[in-house]
């Protein structure tokens, strides 16, 4: 079943023109409990692996793992169905692993992970049997097996992102409309849930710079992961499909992923895939 977005309840641009050039696309991934194939788009399923390439491994040791740990895989996006994906001369299919456990860097729940990219025209024989660790940190970071029902959305930049000017007239706008909720962050801003693309919701630290590592470049939102698809400030984003009586069916656990904080994004360099990616947690 494919998901689909109501309108936004207001139209963003008309209300305040200077933010039709920060638009941005998001692919919303909608998972979905289901079992999904290495053929499939999909949260926490079997990857698209070839039988002979070595498994990804954290290379930072854990307390009760024998050896290193094979990373989980947490999701592997088609660009049948994600179109947005960057870096397409790399391969149609993007997969994204994490370790099991946190507390790397210099974080005490900070995430280790990678991506690998591949042309799956060239898996001819794929990996019978997928390593999975055999202790985690957390069972929260285990995905559970989710389909997608990926659909594109437009975003605009969190608040506290936008010019002082502007943030004056949307909170001016806000009162004038006599609700005392935070219209554009809840229902016009960043759409809630897992998601490619967009613009981060610093919900939790407020916007930070993101300059890459090697080149300085600003980083881009690849994947966000998060425990929840929507809550009670965001039910304008609820599919049509999910208004079915119960608005909370969906709002927490259809992966099963809890982040130490709601999401976690993977962001990454949009001028150089080589170069090192950084987990950003909200």
């Amino acid at each position: 079943m494919s998901r689909t977005t109501p309108p936004r309840p207001f139209d963003a641009e008309a209300l305040f023109p200077d933010l039709a050039p920060l638009r941005r696309t998001a692919t919303r991934l909608h998972p979905r409990p289901g079992s999904p194939t290495a053929q499939d788009s999909s949260v926490g399923g079997p990857m698209l692996w070839p039988a002979h390439e070595p498994w990804p491994v954290c290379p930072t040791p854990h307390k009760g793992a024998d050896g290193p740990l094979p990373l989980i895989g947490v999701a592997q996006l088609y660009r049948r169905d994600v179109p947005g994906l960057p870096h397409p001369e790399l391969g149609d299919v993007l997969q994204v692993f994490w370790c099991g456990f946190e507390g790397h860097t210099d974080g005490a729940y900070d995430l280790h992970a990678e991506l690998r990219r591949r042309h799956a025209d060239e898996v001819t024989e794929t990996l019978a049997e997928q390593p999975v660790p055999d202790v985690v940190g957390r069972e929260e970071l285990v995905p559970d097996p989710c389909v997608l029902h990926p659909e594109e959305v437009t975003e605009y930049p969190w608040f506290e992102e936008l010019s002082p000017e502007l943030q004056e007239r949307v909170e001016t706008w806000e009162e004038d409309e006599g609700d005392d909720e935070e219209v554009y962050v809840s229902d016009l801003s960043t759409a809630p849930g897992w998601k490619t693309g967009g613009h981060i919701a610093w919900n939790l630290t407020g916007p930070t710079d993101l300059p890459c590592a090697e080149c300085g470049t600003e980083l881009f939102p690849l994947l966000t992961a998060t425990d929840r698809e929507w809550d009670s400030s965001t039910t304008s984003w609820i599919p049509y499909e999910d208004r079915d009586g119960s608005d909370l069916r969906y709002a927490y656990g259809p992966t099963g992923v809890r982040p130490w904080r709601s999401h976690v994004v993977v962001a990454t360099c949009p001028g150089d895939p080589r170069h090192p990616l950084r987990l950003i947690t909200q």
